[in-house]
């Protein structure tokens, strides 16, 4: 279950998407299958091929990118991965919020 996102945040990660950026976008969730995770970052970008490239530095797998029909294809991050990943990208203070 996702919750506590603002429109103007979800439109800001779309428009970042369209203009062919990575763009990142947190937000509270829950969900049973992953215990202890309160929050998921959907990282995304229109360019399949620079979002697998840019996954790939940390380790992520272009089959784990969510493949959206709606052209906001995105990987989920989550956990410890997620902690790292947006402390190497500057931007740890997602979280924080």
């Amino acid at each position: 279950m996702a919750f506590g996102i603002k429109r103007k945040d979800l439109e800001e990660w779309k428009y970042r998407i369209d203009a062919g950026e990575i763009a990142f976008l947190t937000h509270y969730w829950l969900d049973d299958r992953f215990p202890g995770c309160k929050t998921v970052t959907k990282v995304g970008c229109k360019d399949l091929d620079r979002l697998a490239k840019w996954g790939q530095q940390y380790g992520l797998k272009r089959e784990w990118i969510d493949l959206r029909k709606d052209g906001y294809s995105h990987f989920d991050l989550l956990g410890e991965k997620q902690k790292q990943i947006l402390a190497a990208e500057g931007i740890h203070e997602k979280l924080i919020k």
